[in-house]
């Protein structure tokens, strides 16, 4: 009855198969992930790590973003650290789950799948929530699209 009222959140999901062993790819996407997150991510143009250490398990950042001219401002946390399988991190201030799992498929080459999932849909976008789940899926197949395009350029300049 109530079933109206139930939010769906908006899941972009993209994968591609890279280049690259799991455990360099893993590296990449979370050990570094203050480094290149806003290179295959050019709309974070300010990311500060809030917690002392490496990143792991409980890491907290803050970044600002400018998405299709609209300044955002958030902080997440890193829920799932799985050194060379996964990295999830999810929106402390909004609400919304990053989350990147790495499969090696053989010695050379991985496979990345990321989904995006926008859990709360605010009361003044529901009317554009097709829009926002067109550019949410473009998002994520960017996002990949990106990765795979830097870490297979550097693979080659090392090679």
């Amino acid at each position: 009855m109530f079933g109206l009222l139930k939010q769906t959140p908006v899941v972009g999901k993209a994968n591609a198969l890279i280049r690259s062993p799991s455990d360099k790819l893993f590296n990449f996407i979370g050990v570094d992930l203050l480094t290149n997150y806003p290179r295959w991510s050019p709309e974070v143009k300010e990311l500060e790590k809030l917690t002392d250490g490496p990143v792991q398990l409980g890491t907290q950042c803050r970044q600002v973003r400018v998405d299709q001219g609209n300044r955002s401002e958030s902080t997440f946390k890193v829920n799932v650290f799985d050194a060379g399988a996964r990295i999830c991190f999810e929106g402390i201030s909004n609400p919304y789950r990053c989350d990147y799992v790495i499969e090696a498929v053989d010695e050379e080459s991985s496979r990345i799948t990321f989904i995006f999932e926008l859990l709360d849909l605010e009361l003044h976008m529901k009317p554009f929530e097709k829009l926002v789940r067109i550019a949410v899926q473009d998002g994520t197949e960017r996002t990949v699209h990106n990765i795979k395009k830097i870490i297979e350029a550097e693979s080659a300049e090392t090679n």
